[in-house]
């Protein structure tokens, strides 16, 4: 059983937690995570490509002179394609490029996810995470005092919490996310990963709930 440190808001190591990526997810599956993060953007894509069709350009549809005698190629409508302001000939239509998979597998690539974050050792655990009022200020300075604050972080906290969510929204390349909304795209994306005690103990029994529909935290 590995023992992680679990530092105070400070940087202070208070104690330890005992924990194995098996504990989040017996194996970790490449494909399927790949599979997923795939499928989070694919749901994130706009789709609103769209060029006109030869029906839909201005203008009359008018031969727009006689078939013979003029010396010139023969020509029907300035619609067509070859002439300037002409419709595509393969216009593109707005496409909706969303897909599910099933919710067993995506709540599996999430837990597959954590269990990457902790097996590469980048996880690092806080005894609490909570502030009298919203602060940037004093959550820079706990990410600094984890040495933490050079690289993108996801920080998870075991429920939703307001003061905590207004003191990081405004750092860039830090995310925070209740460990019920997490997702594999938004595990995998950070380059580290503040957990709670909390947080790590509702990981452990496997608390994910949100699956579809979901866009990633922010």
């Amino acid at each position: 059983m590995a023992s992680l440190p679990v530092y105070d808001r400070t940087g202070k190591e208070v104690g330890t937690y005992d924990v194995e990526w098996t504990d989040i997810a017996p194996r970790i599956n490449k494909q399927l995570l790949h599979d997923v993060v795939v499928m989070y953007q694919a749901n994130k894509r706009q789709g609103s490509h769209k060029t006109k069709s030869r029906s839909e350009v201005a203008g009359n549809r008018q031969k727009m002179y006689r078939q013979k005698g003029t010396g010139r190629a023969r020509a029907g409508s300035r619609r067509a394609a070859q002439r300037r302001g002409g419709g595509h000939v393969k216009h593109k239509q707005p496409v909706d490029y969303g897909y599910r998979l099933p919710k067993k597998a995506v709540r599996a690539a999430t837990r597959m996810a954590v269990a990457a974050k902790l097996k590469d050792n980048q996880v690092k655990i806080i005894d609490g995470l909570a502030f009298d009022a919203p602060k940037t200020r004093d959550m820079v300075a706990i990410l600094r005092a984890l040495n933490m604050g050079e690289q993108s972080t996801l920080v998870a906290v075991e429920g939703h919490n307001v003061n905590v969510y207004k003191s990081i929204r405004n750092l860039p390349a830090v995310s925070v996310s209740p460990v019920a909304d997490l997702n594999a795209l938004a595990v995998l994306t950070p380059r580290q990963m503040l957990v709670t005690r909390a947080a790590l103990d509702a990981l452990k029994k496997g608390g994910f709930t949100k699956v579809h529909g979901e866009q990633p935290s922010e």
